[in-house]
């Protein structure tokens, strides 16, 4: 025999051997042959045998035979990142055609809503911008001096200065200044700001930086990712006892007769 040939043990021989496949000569075709071989590879991608025989409809102990001299290496992270891409794969079989049948049911119900607004008159915008942009209100320990508003909401911020606007205040009187975070292009940020709202780029007072937290997961990132635009009004403390006027009336308005 080979092992007496070459003068080893049968345990010192088959550990020389491992891993290593006989020759086509010694065996005929199989037809789990590529099984065999997806195993393998589902196997060096970190796949379990509970995994493997699951997926290629074997008996766990055919799947661990194949690849019982393929140790897996453990790898926390792999191994979650995996499992929620499954799952994630799941659900989204699951609940894809519900979601865009629902989506598009939603974005049916925003368009009438948003056609049923039609245009707004001085007294609309006065009301709903007096509702969405009062600021930070007045405490008693803190009184506030001006009007001033910040978001990152587009719309919400061409709201705020058209209600100034109303208030008889242009808004080439407003200071402007981007708020954002140091990992994002602030100047880029700051151009199209002042192309949204329609100023010079020269209105534009220096950008306020935010330090980054890499800790953080900060879903605001990305070429889409302008950060806030604080506006505040100069000199308009009356401008801002007429807002708490009319916040007070709308109140009133609300109230049971």
């Amino acid at each position: 025999m080979a092992r007496e040939r070459l003068g080893v043990g049968k345990e010192l021989l088959y550990e020389l051997l491992r891993g290593v496949p006989p020759p086509s000569w010694t065996r005929r075709p199989n037809a789990k042959d590529d099984l065999r071989a997806e195993a393998l590879r589902m196997r060096g991608d970190g796949r379990s045998v509970n995994d493997i025989a699951t997926t290629l409809g074997v008996s766990k102990s055919t799947a661990y035979l194949w690849v019982r001299h393929l140790p897996l290496d453990p790898d926390p992270a792999a191994e979650r990142a995996r499992r929620q891409a499954h799952s994630k794969a799941m659900t989204d079989a699951r609940w894809g055609e519900y979601r865009v049948a629902r989506d598009e049911m939603e974005d049916g119900i925003r368009d009438k809503a948003a056609r049923w607004v039609g245009t707004l008159k001085h007294r609309d915008v006065l009301l709903a911008g007096a509702y969405w942009c009062e600021g930070a209100k007045s405490k008693p320990w803190r009184k506030q001096t001006g009007l001033d508003f910040t978001n990152s909401d587009p719309g919400l911020v061409e709201l705020f200065v058209r209600f100034v606007e109303a208030l008889g205040v242009s808004r080439d009187r407003f200071k402007y200044r981007v708020s954002i975070h140091e990992s994002a292009d602030a100047d880029a940020a700051t151009r199209w700001w002042a192309d949204r709202i329609g100023v010079p780029i020269e209105a534009m007072q220096r950008p306020t930086l935010k330090r980054h937290k890499p800790s953080t997961n900060r879903r605001n990132t990305g070429e889409d990712y302008r950060g806030c635009l604080q506006i505040d009004v100069p000199r308009s403390r009356q401008l801002y006892v007429r807002v708490e006027g009319i916040m007070a009336g709308l109140f009133d308005a609300a109230m049971p007769t």
